[in-house]
């Protein structure tokens, strides 16, 4: 039986009417608590549906899993605009959440998630004490902008009328994944960019709290800033943390290599890798938190 009670519960009646099937927040639960629970935050604008093949292969290895919705999104309505409204509170509070309700789960905490969900892992790793963070491709800029200006760009975008932009101009709403928003809105990207920078600046002082931290580069990464994350990751070693990376080698220019309905060649031959980095057969031994 799924246990309906505490974060968990909130989490799961959280999806009502108006949320897609796609959209739910996604839990495979082997009936009772198992060693280890993984939680993986999918992406900007997707869904749960979007880790929905690592989620399965994590729960055969005998994890629970449990793959939250982040705020705001998997609405029936593509085209809807709730997302205008995201702030970093929001974040916040749903990170730490999904975290609880994870606890509920399993003796051991996984945290992983690519994009803004990597964001949200690694939130958490600076913040909370559990045992596996993993990003992938996390968000803490955008690639064609210098770091040194994503500030102050995310500034003027918050001071403007708040925009709808398409991800993919020409498709528009006929863009692959179905169950995806096809558009994002400009102040919801620079509060998300506003919530990395709680990591960063919090990286100038401390170390992580989670025990193993690793992070995920796309050797052809076309949308988030690898320069940036390695910043944190810079931050993160003097302050005397050990920072694992993977970096994807030989890719083409992407971003998504995750979502099999977005690019299916190159997110199965990255999938095996990344599965690793999330659930590695051989575990390093804890540090002190």
């Amino acid at each position: 039986m799924i246990p309906r009670f505490g974060p968990l519960g909130q989490l799961l009646e959280r999806d009502g009417g108006d949320i897609s099937e796609a959209g739910r927040t996604m839990l495979l639960f082997h009936g009772r608590t198992v060693e280890r629970v993984v939680v993986l935050f999918h992406g900007l604008t997707s869904t749960p549906k979007q880790f929905q093949r690592y989620a399965h292969a994590l729960f055969e290895r005998g994890h629970n899993v449990l793959v939250p919705r982040l705020p705001r999104h998997g609405h029936c309505d593509r085209l809807t605009e709730v997302l205008a409204d995201l702030t970093e509170a929001q974040l916040r509070a749903f990170a730490s959440e999904s975290l609880e309700a994870a606890r509920t789960l399993g003796e051991r905490v996984t945290v992983a998630g690519f994009s803004a969900g990597g964001t949200l892992a690694l939130w958490l790793a600076q913040h909370a004490q559990f045992d596996r963070a993993v990003a992938v491709a996390p968000f803490f800029g955008a690639a064609i902008v210098p770091p040194p200006l994503m500030g102050p760009l995310c500034a003027s975008l918050l001071r403007l009328p708040n925009r709808f932009m398409w991800w993919d101009p020409v498709q528009r709403e006929r863009q692959m994944p179905e169950h995806g928003y096809p558009r994002y809105p400009t102040h919801a990207l620079a509060r998300l960019y506003l919530f990395s920078r709680e990591v960063v600046d919090g990286a100038a002082n401390a170390p992580p709290k989670a025990c193993h931290v690793v992070l995920v580069f796309n050797s052809g990464e076309a949308s988030v800033s690898n320069a940036a994350t390695r910043t944190l990751a810079s931050r993160w070693r003097r302050a005397g943390a050990r920072i694992e990376e993977l970096v994807l080698p030989s890719m083409p220019p992407s971003h998504d290599v995750i979502e099999p309905e977005r690019r299916g060649d190159l997110a199965t031959r990255v999938f095996p890798l990344i599965l690793d980095a999330i659930d590695p057969e051989r575990e390093l031994p804890r540090r002190d938190a």
